[in-house]
């Protein structure tokens, strides 16, 4: 293939990830994964580029740099990065450099190394730490979550529990697709028939086989390790598989016959997958909306009936609600416990506390004597009531 293959190449590869309604929904928002997915594309560039070069400082600083970002962002995805990397650097006798070998080792450490840190300081241990993330997350272990990710992917942002049902497989279409056409960029690589090519003398069938072998990695914990599903921990995966898969897309483009016919079922097929998913983008942004308008509603409702700083909310959706409020959030139970129930019904009596009871959920105990209010519910949550403590005292009731 001529060189001039190379650009297009990469623009189909950044094109398919950027068209992703995943990336372009998460790119404003405060969220490690699409930052560790620009971080993996530009540390596994580096990484080629120190492989290649022995004399190559700047791909060798790149390399341990975007590891230190990578970590920073997430450590553990900065760990499951790692593996490939080493892996091919100690496999491959072309790769086998004793610096390249430190400076993948030095980067993750350094990067994790806040983590570690407050580990010993905050959670008696980095073993600790571990546990108590592994209990938060549900305790991680082997667990098929790839239908977890399909019904995910219908526009939910968090599918915990995900047992919902899948009312919109073309939703998830893509995403069947993305494998085999991953694998067949993979296989045209590894022939040397790959249409990107780095240099005009040679075929650089890493270019498309360590990106590949790192986004498999990647999405090894989420896919296998997890019991729930969240479309934004596929967002690395998604950024380095683009492309092999936009080899894969090369290929075919290039081989079939007619060439017009080819370029046309392409061309529809593309506009298909941007229309899908730009179908659930916005279905996703209105549901955030309406759910925004919502949330608004219930805090005002509360600080009418008197819940305003200081104050605390518990209870069903309190993480988001007090966020909202100005309140704190604190539970008597769960991955969120922070307080008994004791301690929450004493500091009823000093400030105005709000417990946010869900359906026909039975309020706790000590909530006894506070008063009900009826909340404005949530599209997803229809009936949500509050117990106020007496603390709370309604706008124009005061002294």
């Amino acid at each position: 293939m001529a060189d001039a293959a190379a650009p297009r190449v990469l623009a189909l590869a950044g094109g398919l990830f950027a068209g992703l309604w995943v990336t372009v929904f998460y790119g404003p928002q405060v969220m490690p994964n699409l930052w560790v997915a620009l971080g993996a594309l530009f540390t596994v560039g580096c990484f080629l580029r120190a492989a290649r070069d022995p004399s190559d400082r700047a791909g060798l600083l790149g390399t341990g740099a975007g590891l230190v970002f990578v970590a920073l962002m997430r450590p553990s995805d900065a760990v499951w990065l790692l593996l490939p990397l080493a892996a091919v650097a100690l496999l491959s006798r072309a790769y086998r450099r004793p610096a390249l070998l430190v400076v993948l080792a030095a980067g993750t450490v350094l990067g994790c190394l806040p983590w570690i840190i407050e580990a010993y300081v905050a959670y008696d241990g980095l073993l600790a730490r571990m546990r108590r993330a592994g209990e938060i997350q549900g305790h991680l272990g082997p667990h098929f979550a790839v239908d977890d990710q399909l019904r995910a992917l219908e526009g939910r942002s968090l599918c915990r529990p995900c047992d919902v049902p899948w009312r919109k497989p073309v939703t998830a279409v893509w995403f069947l697709v993305l494998w085999p056409l991953a694998a067949g960029g993979a296989l045209v690589a590894a022939r040397r028939r790959c249409p990107f090519t780095v240099a005009p003398s040679a075929v650089r069938p890493s270019a498309v086989l360590v990106p590949a072998l790192a986004g498999l990695a990647l999405a090894v914990p989420y896919l296998l390790l997890i019991g729930y599903a969240a479309p934004r921990f596929l967002l690395p995966t998604y950024a380095l598989l683009a492309l092999p898969v936009a080899v894969c897309l090369g290929r075919i483009a290039a081989s079939a016959r007619p060439r017009a016919v080819a370029a046309v079922v392409l061309g529809l097929a593309l506009a298909g997958h941007l229309a899908v998913q730009y179908a659930v983008l916005n279905g996703t942004v209105e549901r955030g909306r309406d759910h925004r308008k919502a949330f608004d509603r219930i805090v005002s409702e509360l600080h009418r009936n008197g819940v305003r700083a200081p104050c605390v909310v518990s209870g069903s959706e309190a993480p988001r609600i007090a966020l909202r409020a100005g309140c704190a959030s604190r539970q008597t139970g769960g991955h969120d416990g922070s307080i008994t129930r004791t301690e929450l019904a004493r500091l009823g009596d000093e400030r105005a506390v709000a417990y946010v009871v869900d359906g026909r959920n039975r309020p706790p105990s000590f909530t006894r004597g506070w008063r009900l209010l009826t909340l404005p519910g949530l599209p997803s949550r229809p009936e949500l009531r509050a117990y106020v403590s007496p603390a709370a005292v309604p706008a124009g009731t005061g002294p």
